[in-house]
């Protein structure tokens, strides 16, 4: 599929990933500002229900930015990751993430055993989170 954008008269049509490029470009440009210096290798993060062509598609998104995607991995364990649950204590451990998003609502389950993260279940709703959801808690205590 295509996206059709119009700016100042002008037409153009875009691919998601050429759309998914341009974020990546300017978080890259971001990043190099703030670091000081270039910035070629990136992991990303993806959604856990994203499937293969998605998850390639992402990949491609980070090639024309000229990132060198190292992996692509799920969220949730970007979250598990981030909080160091893979560095808590020894044996298999089976977590809870709980993701309410800037626009949707997922809820991951996954084990992690020897520094191996597998996801073992995932399910959300993607109207919940984000705008919605704000507008949910203004609308009930206002």
């Amino acid at each position: 599929p295509k996206i059709g954008v119009e700016y100042k008269g002008d037409s153009k049509t875009f691919s998601p990933e050429e759309i998914s490029s341009m974020v990546l470009t300017k978080m890259r440009e971001i990043s190099e500002a703030y670091l000081g210096k270039e910035v070629k290798d990136a992991v990303i993060t993806v959604p856990a229900y994203f499937n293969d062509s998605q998850r390639q598609a992402t990949k491609d998104a980070g090639a024309i930015a000229g990132l060198n995607v190292l992996r692509i991995i799920n969220e949730p364990t970007a979250a598990a990751i981030a909080y160091g649950l893979d560095k808590k204590g020894r044996g298999e451990k089976n977590i809870l993430i709980f993701d309410l998003g800037g626009g949707t609502f997922d809820v991951s389950i996954l084990t992690i055993d020897d520094g191996i993260f597998e996801v073992k279940a995932t399910a959300g709703d993607t109207h919940l989170g984000g705008e919605d959801f704000d507008n949910r808690l203004v609308d009930h205590f206002i």
